[in-house]
């Protein structure tokens, strides 16, 4: 069967001079991979936030905007063709003031609740654990359940354990039949809660570990179902939080969780979602990239005490955080989605990849209508946001086996002392033996000639498609939302091993060689 490659690409311009262009080189060793790039690395994130569920993930099935038993069926339909593989839950600060026996059985009795955390709103508990797990189920992806630790108890999280997982005569196995559930589901990942140095308790690691190691003794593997336990890790800079975890829990946790957001500070105005100038973007992407040298030190660390690499680190929050946008709701995180966050989402999925030997889940934030989401909803209208198309493109390195490549390109100064490349690029080899290549022009004006040596690399042609827009600034709205699309792509050149790609400037690719 011929090798085939496929580059992803989205391409941000409408219509891109190739007048003026710079260049850059890359190396692929397609003959040298090793590791798996799991597809648990473009997992998702749904918060009791804001609209991300109630009017983005769930109307109710008496809603007269069109469902599927409850779930919109315009977002239900994008992600399931965006293949999500692993969907975390119910947060987030949310997730340690979340009581799960308020949101089972029927809705007509269930207790409402305010959303401290997030505006202060109402919480009719109508989403709850039988709603989050069928949705699972009907998207085909693996539930990320996390736990109160905050607020809750011991007792209320075994309960919790049980209630999902046991086939038995038991208490909670009979209540979750009792609700309409006569099968256990299956539940893999179960975070033991989140963030608790801060809206999860405002802890110290030394206590927390402590805490740890009692609330997953009484987390019980049942019926044949394995819990993957992930312990509350570290905010962005914060070493010293992982290296106390890695020396008083160890291997009682499978995995520990780490945050990164690119934000420009926690006081004060985020800036603007829509409104910013090349300065800002390339700070941003500055910003972003930074991740790296975060998931570096922290794999250090846990190297230190785990040479094997048996504890998993999990990225189950990152993105983009904004100032929300104006008019909407304070305190739910409404913002909107350029080709800024476009960037941040293809560079970052770049770095993930470099790093999978330690590195097995990571989770945007959040899936839709907050934060860098994938989608946007209002009353009955939906759109899909330049974050969406890149995830849909880079898709194809789900589960395949990462190709190392070598990059020369040129490099541009920041603001806050950071360097950012002006070319990102990713490669991979699925499960077929089809080579995929994910690149980002990262220069706001200038294109790039880039050059591909392929190697043993057997292509002779190439198409592809390409996300255009004219602006960085540009986004998709309600008003028009098919401002930034795919679109055919032709700029690629193979002759003799040696791929030439004509990107244009702001710019990140699908092509498929054969």
């Amino acid at each position: 069967m011929k090798a085939k490659l496929l580059v992803s690409t989205a391409f941000l311009a409408a219509s891109v001079s190739l007048s003026a262009q710079k260049s850059a080189t890359i190396t692929l060793h397609a003959d040298q991979g090793k590791e798996i790039i799991p597809k648990e690395i473009y997992g998702q994130f749904a918060e009791h936030l804001g609209s991300c569920i109630y009017g983005g993930l769930w109307v109710g099935e008496n809603s007269d905007i069109p469902n599927i038993k409850g779930y919109r069926t315009d977002v239900f339909n994008a992600l399931k063709e965006l293949a999500v593989p692993v969907l975390r839950w119910p947060g987030g600060c949310f997730a340690d003031e979340y009581h799960w026996m308020d949101g089972i059985g029927p809705k007509e009795n269930r207790p409402k609740m305010v959303n401290n955390n997030w505006g202060g709103t109402i919480e009719d508990n109508s989403f709850g654990t039988h709603e989050f797990l069928n949705l699972c189920e009907m998207l085909g992806c693996e539930p990320y359940v996390s736990g109160n630790v905050g607020s809750g108890t011991v007792e209320e999280l075994a309960k919790w354990v049980e209630y999902m997982t046991s086939d038995g005569d038991s208490p909670m196995a009979n209540l979750r039949r009792k609700n309409g559930r006569d099968k256990a589901w299956k539940i893999k990942y179960l975070g033991v809660g989140n963030e608790s140095w801060g809206c999860g308790g405002s802890m110290r690691p030394e206590y927390y570990a402590d805490l740890y190691r009692r609330y997953s003794t009484y987390c019980r593997n049942y019926d044949g179902n394995r819990l993957f336990k992930i312990a509350s890790g570290a905010s962005d800079y914060d070493y010293n939080w992982t290296d106390v975890l890695m020396n008083r829990v160890g291997h009682r946790m499978q995995g520990l969780s780490l945050h990164y957001y690119t934000v420009t500070g926690w006081s004060g105005s985020k800036t603007s979602a829509t409104q910013f100038n090349k300065d800002d973007y390339y700070w941003t992407m500055g910003k972003c990239l930074e991740v790296e040298e975060v998931l570096k030190k922290h794999c250090a660390i846990m190297d230190k005490y785990d040479k094997d690499k048996k504890i998993a680190l999990l990225l189950d929050e990152w993105g983009t955080w904004w100032d929300e946008e104006p008019g909407t709701i304070r305190g739910h995180l409404y913002q909107q989605n350029t080709l800024r966050d476009a960037f941040v989402a293809s560079l970052s999925l770049d770095v993930f990849h470099k790093y999978t030997d330690r590195l097995k889940m990571a989770n945007i934030a959040q899936v839709v209508n907050v934060l860098q989401s994938m989608i946007l909803t209002k009353g009955k209208e939906m759109v899909l946001t330049p974050s969406y198309y890149v995830f849909k493109m880079y898709k194809v390195h789900q589960d395949a086996t990462y190709l190392p490549i070598d990059l020369e390109c040129e490099k541009m100064n920041v603001r806050d002392n950071r360097t950012v490349p002006m070319v990102s690029a990713t490669a991979s080899k699925d499960k077929n033996g089809v080579i995929h290549i994910s690149l980002s022009n990262v220069d706001a004006d200038e294109a790039q000639e880039i050059t591909i040596n392929l190697g043993d690399t057997k292509a002779k042609k190439a198409t592809g498609e390409i996300l255009t827009s004219a602006k960085l600034t540009d986004y998709n709205s309600f008003e028009n939302p098919n401002i930034v699309k795919p679109a055919p792509f032709k700029e690629v050149k193979i002759n003799k091993g040696t791929m030439k790609v004509k990107l244009p400037a702001k710019s990140i690719v699908t092509l498929e060689l054969q």
